[in-house]
């Protein structure tokens, strides 16, 4: 399955997940639940001990995932059972870490053979991406570049090499809800694509469906990460319809 077709026909709405959290079992009728509301591609967090570009929520359900005993095996084989009732694409985003120890070559063999279509590393900076991105897309799995506020001048050279889609960075910091965006996301943007093809997504403080219309109006699609992680937070191993609702609210303010 394609990245690009999350792209398609609409608005894409990509919403990110913590495997494990609060148990795989879980994370599997999740994942159902979200594309049954809407969603046009799903980010599955492998999670790590120490996730940088973390926010407390996510953070917060890293050491849920971990403390419950989630290993990166055991999330390759939750993929293999839910991937057959899945009809959206499906990208690992995790650090460098994880996919270093876990072997690069090893890791990206298997994310082909069990159907994920991408891989986002948020640490690894652009310069250093081809020590990991050259291994994937060999197996055919689209290595995911991020874009900050901060990129300036490097926004041409990262998205002119972007693959899948390009990950713009909302916000200064790390993942989290925010009440308000300040960004010149138009003007992001506008540069990126000037440099590619390639659909931009903004992720990164978008927590209602408001956001979510607002900044589609400049985007290919938008990111929720933070908001459906806390409802999971909340409501644990009935998070199910919490979570539905949620994000067939979203996917309805994009259509209007």
């Amino acid at each position: 399955m394609k990245i690009a077709d999350a792209f398609k026909n609409r608005k894409a709405f990509i919403s990110f997940i913590t495997c494990g959290d609060p148990s795989l079992d879980a994370t599997q009728r999740l994942l159902v639940e979200m594309e049954r509301g809407g969603v046009d591609l799903i980010e599955l967090g492998i999670p790590f001990s120490d996730p940088t570009a973390e926010g407390p929520v996510i953070q917060g359900a890293n050491i849920r995932a971990l403390s419950g005993g989630v290993t990166t095996d055991k999330i390759f084989d939750m993929v293999r059972r839910v991937r057959p009732k899945l009809n959206v694409p499906l990208v690992f985003m995790t650090y460098a870490n994880v996919v270093f120890s876990y072997g690069v070559e090893r890791f990206a063999k298997t994310c082909a053979e069990i159907g994920i279509s991408g891989i986002i590393l948020p640490d690894v900076p652009f310069e250093e991406k081809h020590e990991f991105s050259d291994v994937f897309e060999s197996f055919g799995v689209e290595f995911i570049s991020l874009i900050a506020p901060t990129s300036e001048d490097r926004i041409s050279l990262v998205a002119g090499e972007a693959k899948g889609f390009v990950y713009c960075v909302s916000s200064l910091g790390v993942t989290g809800t925010r009440s308000t965006i300040t960004t010149d996301i138009g003007a992001m943007i506008e540069k990126v694509k000037e440099a590619t093809n390639t659909p931009a997504a903004v992720g990164f403080g978008i927590s209602t469906p408001e956001q979510a219309a607002d900044i589609a109006r400049f985007a290919d699609g938008i990111i929720i990460g933070s908001a459906i992680v806390k409802l999971i937070g909340k409501y644990g191993e009935e998070a199910d319809k919490p979570v539905y609702e949620f994000v067939k609210s979203v996917r309805e303010a994009l259509d209007k």
